[in-house]
């Protein structure tokens, strides 16, 4: 924040230039990163001095825009290079997505994908840096998700071609509270749909999973770091790298990289059965350990529930009576109401008036209208024309609101043309120009710039226009409500605000009600479906801002995704037709016992009589292995144990350690369909799944069922059968 908030009085007089050749932005630079090191060094953080860090990053993903700069970019790196490593810290120093970075810095790979990396010397390792383990959630965009079963594969393949360090973005989601957020447009929510989830809760299969091929690979340890891959072609699409040194060290990888259908191949005298786009890893060279499409892994389903109802449903169909709040509501001024407005000639570009201060900037104008300029007046409807950077704007016209516009993720410019009429003397025209988020990558990123730039004109009868762009306008830098620390900052007297006549479905009102925290320690949440857009504050501590009245497209979504083939951050959606985030997280140790305050600033207008708090909860445990998956990787704790050839198993544990599996929703040992929740019997189902499972199971926290025909018995010879079973825990 020091460096932005400098290099935004710097930029405003031409003499900062973000990440180029330009010597005052080099100098704050390398003060700040000298400023980080030696706070490592002074903790004796670096594995130099014995600590955990063993690597340092300068700079990210510079090479995908560099070219933009020219030669002043390529001066920027070979500086910046040299800075860090003069820093002394005594582990390497990497740079990602940098495919020219100079000696000794180390190039490295970010993305779905880094098999095919090559690093820019062959001594240098490879290394993948950031595994999109998912997507970032935008405000109007769908909800984006990531196949497991593809991220295994991903992995495996990576390692299979030499890869020898990678490591996840994101393996924890989480939120961006305040104003942290990225941008512009990128959501509160930044759950990425990571394998531990915002609200900090394990995501299955995705952790269990990924855990398996962890484990998987680190059974190959030995025969990955003692010699390189040797390659061999099993047919199209199909292949085998094999690390081998001497009779004691070998591991293999069997890869299927075709989309459309699984193949049986031969190796080393073996067969196996490889699903389309999956590794089968081999920490023996024999025997398989690990397959990344097939999921050993339990699934967990949880619902949100709200508070103090006995209803219960998914958020997607959430409609009981929301948790009664008495409200008390103060307006925000339309308009300049703080002593620290100041004027200027002309349209000012918003990020660096407000310094970050503030998402909101007031610009406010008087016009006169004299009796002659009667095509502006007498009941005929001007035309304002309002040009934005973005991202969103409301037009004010006499204290009434004449129109709002909104950019998006893809465009965050905003051009707002309404009808208004205008009155004989003065006019008044407030335009509230609204950040959502500050542009924080990208080529020239600092100088993309929010706000009202024009033109703003008038047009009357005839296309006679007035152009107010270079006209001296007033400005505001933040809301009145944020000086008097409305939101929770201040002890304003509850006097001040009124509780009667809570106006709803109004732009510019401050809400504020108090609660308690409700009872247990499951993750909180708020849900604002009956809000249009603003902020939240619980205990003087925001909670993000919100905008549930953005919706995501009605299209492009699907009740499933398949993992095959390449996958980028559109091919997996959901949530179409929703508001793109209608829960805000809550931390539980924001609030107190009892006594919390909730404010809000809705900036649209909406309804929060129409908003409840809900919980995460367990809602049930599935499973479903095969006969053709491997055996457990405990199986792998001896030689002994490993010939045993085991039987795949299905296990299942209940998340907390005071609850037990309570009952048996669903099993079938044969042909099931379905998915978790959603389970059916097959054609061929043997009769006696549901009573074993059941006296396996129930009133136990975990358990385990091997899955063959010598438990179950053979309904239908001939054919690889599976076990699917749905469990519910309780305390």
């Amino acid at each position: 924040m020091f460096i932005y908030e400098l290099a935004l009085t710097c930029a405003q007089s031409g003499i900062m230039e973000f990440r180029t050749d330009n010597q005052p932005f080099k100098t704050e630079m390398q003060r700040f990163t000298s400023k980080i090191v030696q706070l490592m060094k002074q903790e004796q953080l670096f594995a130099s001095q014995g600590g955990p860090i063993i690597l340092s990053q300068i700079e990210n993903e510079y090479g995908n825009i560099d070219s933009a700069y020219g030669p002043a970019g390529k001066l920027y790196i070979n500086w910046a290079a040299s800075m860090a490593t003069a820093q002394n810290t005594g582990v390497p120093w990497v740079m990602c997505q940098q495919a020219d970075a100079p000696d000794p810095i180390i190039n490295t790979c970010n993305g779905f994908y880094c098999d095919q990396f090559t690093p820019n010397s062959n001594q240098k390792p490879k290394m993948w840096t950031e595994n999109w383990t998912g997507w970032f959630l935008s405000f109007g965009g769908r909800v984006p998700y990531r196949p497991v079963e593809d991220i295994a594969f991903a992995v495996a393949r990576f390692f299979q071609q030499g890869g020898c360090f990678q490591n996840y973005y994101m393996y924890q989601g989480g939120t961006n509270f305040g104003h942290t957020s990225g941008g512009p447009f990128i959501a509160t929510s930044y759950d990425y749909d990571a394998p531990i989830d915002e609200y900090g809760i394990v995501r299955q299969p995705k952790w269990g999973h990924l855990k398996d091929l962890h484990s998987s690979v680190k059974l190959c340890e030995d025969a990955l770091a003692a010699a390189d891959p040797t390659f061999t072609s099993l047919g199209p699409n199909l292949e085998a790298h094999m690390y081998r040194a001497g009779p004691e060290k070998c591991a293999a990888f069997l890869a299927n990289v075709g989309t459309q259908s699984d193949q049986t191949v031969t190796f080393n005298g073996n067969s196996y059965h490889l699903p389309a786009w999956s590794v089968s890893i081999l920490p023996d060279c024999k025997n398989v350990a690990f397959n990344s499409a097939k999921i050993n892994s339990q699934i967990t389903r949880f619902e949100m529930t709200q508070i103090e109802s006995a209803f219960k449903s998914e958020v997607s169909s959430v409609s009981s009576v929301p948790l009664q709040l008495t409200w008390s509501w103060i307006p925000e001024p339309v308009g300049i109401s703080k002593s620290d407005k100041f004027e200027r000639d002309g349209l000012l570009e918003q990020v660096n008036t407000t310094a970050d201060l503030s998402d909101y900037l007031w610009y406010s104008l008087s016009i006169g209208i004299m009796g002659n300029e009667s095509f502006l007046v007498n009941g005929t409807q001007a035309v304002l024309h309002i040009g934005s950077l973005g991202h969103a704007l409301h037009a004010f016209v006499n204290g009434k609101l004449v129109g709002s516009g909104t950019g998006n993720s893809e465009n965050a410019k905003v051009t707002l043309e309404t009808s208004v009429v205008l009155k004989p003397g003065n006019n008044v025209i407030d335009l509230l120009s609204v950040t959502v988020g500050l542009q924080n990558y990208g080529a020239f990123f600092d100088k993309k710039g929010a706000g009202v730039t024009g033109p703003v004109t008038f047009m009357g009868i005839q296309n006679h226009t007035i152009d107010l762009s270079k006209k001296q306008w007033t400005y505001q830098v933040g809301l009145k409500g944020e000086e008097l620390g409305l939101n929770g900052n201040s002890d304003m007297s509850d006097t001040q605000w009124s509780s009667s006549d809570i106006p709803i479905n109004q732009p510019l009102i401050w809400y504020k009600a108090n609660f308690d925290t409700p009872d247990g320690d499951d993750p909180i949440a708020l849900d604002l479906g009956g809000l249009g857009k603003g902020e939240a504050w619980v205990n003087g501590q925001s909670i993000g801002r919100y905008w549930p009245s953005y919706s995501s497209p009605q299209d492009g979504c699907s009740s499933s995704c398949n993992y095959r083939g390449a996958y980028n951050s559109n091919k997996c959606l959901k949530n179409c037709g929703m508001p793109s985030q209608r829960l805000y997280h809550v931390p539980r140790s924001w609030m107190t016992q009892k006594g919390n305050t909730l404010v809000l600033f809705e900036e649209v207008g909406g309804d929060p009589a129409k908003i409840f708090f809900v919980k995460k909860t367990l809602g049930s445990l599935c499973a479903q292995v095969s006969e053709s998956h491997p055996s457990p990787l405990d199986a792998w704790e001896s030689d002994a144990r490993r010939e045993q050839r085991l039987v795949p198993e299905l296990r299942l544990e209940c998340p907390s350690a005071n609850q037990v599996i309570s009952s048996i929703k669903f099993a079938s040992f044969g042909t099931p369909k379905g998915t978790c929740g959603n389970f059916s019997h097959g054609w061929c189902s043997s009769q006696t799944a549901l009573d074993l499972v059941s006296k396996v199971c129930t009133g136990l926290r975990s358990c385990k069922v091997g899955v063959s025909s010598k438990t179950f018995g053979d309904p239908c010879k001939g054919v690889v059968k599976s076990l699917a079973v749905e469990v519910l825990c309780s305390v």
